[in-house]
């Protein structure tokens, strides 16, 4: 079975969304002062894997690479995808590249595992680096 858009390319677009919001996150919240708290962290001062997401990808538009490493690594993968999916969404539109086909269920697992480990690398990090613990 084909589809449309593979899982990377969505995750890609959806980095392209990121960008897009965080070159303009400075200028929203500097005007108007709102934020965007993690709810998990505020209800319970323990942050959540994606905590540092906004404050990396801000980092990343504007060139602190460092910052961004020091916010959330993750990022990173999320940029890589956001880099790699326009040359492959032409390369498809001009015929180079072949619709995604789906998944095995042994690939869907192991792509599962490896995001649930991610997941955990990165919740260690962000409870780490905010002296959580």
């Amino acid at each position: 079975m084909q589809r449309e858009l593979s899982v990377p390319e969505r995750l890609g677009l959806f980095g392209v969304a990121v960008a897009a919001a965080a070159a303009i996150w400075p200028l929203l919240t500097g005007a108007t002062g709102l934020a965007a708290p993690c709810p998990l962290r505020w209800l319970t001062g323990v942050p959540c894997p994606g905590c540092g997401l906004t404050t990396a990808s801000v980092a990343l538009v504007h060139g602190d690479v460092i910052g961004a490493l020091r916010a959330n690594p993750v990022i990173f993968g999320l940029a890589a995808l956001a880099v790699a999916v326009g040359p492959m969404l032409g390369l498809r539109a001009i015929g180079l590249l072949r619709a995604p086909v789906a998944w095995s269920s042994r690939g869907r697992r192991a792509t599962g595992w490896g995001v649930a480990l991610l997941a955990l690398a990165s919740w260690a990090f962000q409870l780490i680096r905010l002296g959580v613990g």
